[in-house]
């Protein structure tokens, strides 16, 4: 049964908490050429920081060398944290809740464009959104905004802006994964747009499976099931079925993938799966073990936290991961900067009343 009122109010509330409190755990480590697994494991092993429970903790010295952080560390490291960071894994959610609420749940591709160009600054997009966002400007349409001169379609730009979708569509995975779609292929194509449809299927799923297998496995219903996304996170719950350790699957899967890239969807998958699984729905554990993952640490980490967020409500999600954040968003998206992360909530439980 689809949660309603109150419950779904804190369901929805434990999505935006997870997926601002995970994206700022990942942020500092977010360079996964540089951070890969034992590395980020080494960094944490020195600083007396495993097993993980809280937010990174901040470097020896300068935080430069072998160990050297992301440029915003200094505010997004445990003691240091009053309110979040800016980030595109939270902007992005921000403008699908503003999507949402100016067009309906009917808009078109060309509309999430369009709210691109007037309230997202240029240079705070990345890769494929940042070939759209030219390609939109020079006057092309959907679907060539996202082919023409763009070689990151199978990146993981889409599937970082598909939670909103998620969290208004409670239960309803076809749905949600509909919606994504008609964002994703702004920029996307192929496993890119996969990606998008999957997190948001799974998202949405989280609200009503009994564990976050079921959400898993409802998920995939939604991605065609020859694809190479598809294909890798049976792989991942295969391996986690046999009772691989977390460390032996994700060794596993990184040889399966080699060659991708670390901002490619389909490795970035594998990382957030098995953080999921190996977390079995514990939000502390799910958001940690995905961002000690590597790969695109903050965008991995902030899906882990919406999904586990969902999972298990906002009252539930530990006091070391909200209280930091001040209920309080800094974004890029004209507008929105130093909104309280409760509006953002309630105005998403908004949209679901209105579609009831």
């Amino acid at each position: 049964m689809t949660p309603v009122g109150t419950e779904l109010a804190d369901r929805i509330l434990g999505g935006w908490l997870g997926r601002i409190a995970g994206n700022m755990l990942g942020k500092p480590v977010e360079q996964g050429d540089h951070w890969t697994r034992d590395r980020i494991d080494r960094y944490l092993r020195q600083a007396a920081a495993l097993p993980l429970t809280d937010y990174l903790p901040e470097p020896a010295g300068d935080g430069g060398g072998e160990f050297q952080l992301r440029p915003e560390w200094r505010s997004c490291v445990r003691g240091r944290i009053h309110g979040s960071c800016r980030d595109d894994d939270v902007d992005y959610a921000i403008l699908g809740l503003d999507l949402l609420e100016t067009h309906g749940f009917s808009f078109s591709t060309e509309q999430v464009g369009d709210l691109w160009l007037l309230r997202l600054p240029y240079l705070q997009t990345f890769t494929a959104e940042r070939a759209a966002y030219r390609n939109l400007a020079n006057g092309l349409k959907p679907p060539l905004t996202a082919t023409y001169e763009n070689p990151y379609q199978e990146w993981i730009g889409a599937l970082i802006r598909a939670d909103v979708y998620g969290w208004t569509s409670p239960g309803l995975p076809r749905r949600a994964a509909s919606l994504a779609r008609r964002d994703a292929v702004l920029s996307h194509t192929g496993n890119g747009v996969y990606g998008a449809m999957w997190a948001a299927a799974l998202i949405s799923a989280a609200f009503t499976a009994p564990t976050v297998r079921h959400a898993l496995d409802t998920a995939l219903t939604v991605i065609p099931a020859s694809c190479r996304l598809a294909r890798t996170v049976r792989r991942v719950l295969t391996l986690h079925e046999t009772r691989m350790t977390w460390e032996d699957t994700l060794s596993t899967v990184a040889e399966e993938t080699a060659g991708l890239g670390w901002i490619h969807t389909i490795p970035n998958a594998a990382v957030l799966t098995a953080g999921l699984l190996y977390g079995d729905g514990d939000f502390t554990r799910t958001i940690t073990l995905t961002v000690r993952g590597g790969l695109d640490t903050d965008s991995n980490g902030a899906t882990a936290g919406s999904v586990a967020g969902v999972l298990c409500g906002a009252e539930a999600v530990p006091s070391q991961w909200k209280d930091p954040l001040e209920d309080t968003v800094r974004s890029a998206v004209f507008g929105f900067d130093g909104v309280r992360i409760s509006e953002l909530a309630s105005r998403t439980v908004a949209l679901v009343g209105a579609e009831v």
